[in-house]
């Protein structure tokens, strides 16, 4: 799901995930947090093929002179925890979001495509986008809860 969102080609990024994780095991890569390496690595090769074929435009934040790379990990992993969030939810709801919000679809094209209401589009994608933001609250509650300064 994370390359699909810089490639918009679910061959292309399939391809790129093979690739990272074949170049990651070449390299037996022991870095301290392999999660965020991987995704660093996908998004830096998406980036590299959308320059390299001309198709798309790369996001200003996403050009990595302009930001640290420490900066480029956080923000990736960021991206990485919505789009397993966003792969979490079930089938058709995540199909209509993503419709919705990565097609640049509105509520009449998806009813019309998918041979629903509009209302039902409407709610469908509302209760993807909550269960989203519950679990954007549930990852603010920990992170605060785990630098939270004891009291005595």
């Amino acid at each position: 799901m994370y390359a699909i969102h810089y490639l918009k080609d679910v061959e292309a990024a399939e391809d790129v995930v093979q690739d990272v994780f074949v170049a990651f095991w070449e390299r037996n890569a022991d870095a301290n947090d392999s999660r965020a390496y991987l995704y660093r690595m996908t998004r830096n090769k998406c980036i590299d093929i959308i320059r390299k074929n001309g198709h798309g435009k790369v996001q200003p934040e996403d050009a990595g002179g302009d930001i640290s790379d420490e900066e480029a990990v956080n923000r990736s992993t960021i991206e990485a925890n919505l789009w397993e969030a966003v792969s979490r939810l079930p089938h058709g709801r995540r199909e209509l979001l993503l419709m919705s919000k990565r097609d640049g679809m509105t509520y009449e094209e998806i009813a019309n495509a998918k041979g629903l209401s509009v209302n039902t589009v409407r709610n469908q994608i509302a209760r993807a986008l909550n269960a989203l933001r519950k679990e954007r609250d549930r990852i603010i509650d920990f992170v605060l809860a785990f630098f939270a300064i004891p009291t005595f």
